[in-house]
């Protein structure tokens, strides 16, 4: 039976209604998925595709999903930012070693030319 002249309760008022904090809380829990394709034709000539993939999630769920690209990226993690730069520097100290060895190998071969004569 509807009442004429009544307006419908507002979304999220009648009892059983979730609030965004409620909203926000599950999709963050659960995860979710949005994908969709951008596909510009001319002629039947494909010029352009352009393919989205969105995923919302927490850190944690994202993390029991196998997702961590941020931890490993050095512009958003200080540890994969200094872990680059240690990298760097033991490499450079092999390249240096490496130098330092053959201008040594090369200076005791002048030395023996110059005895030799």
């Amino acid at each position: 039976m509807t009442m004429a002249g009544r307006l419908p309760e507002p979304y999220g008022r009648d009892g059983g209604g979730s609030n965004l904090a409620d909203i926000l809380e599950r999709v963050l829990d659960k995860g979710i998925v949005i994908a969709g394709d951008i596909r510009i034709n001319l002629l039947d000539i494909e010029l352009l595709t352009i393919k989205l993939r969105l995923i919302v999630a927490s850190v944690d769920r994202a993390k029991e999903m196998g997702i961590d690209w941020w931890e490993h990226d050095p512009e958003l993690s200080t540890r994969a930012r200094r872990d680059q730069l240690t990298r760097e520097n033991h490499e450079l100290r092999e390249r240096l070693a490496a130098l330092e060895a053959l201008e040594a190998g090369r200076g005791q071969r002048h030395e023996r030319e110059e005895e030799d004569r």
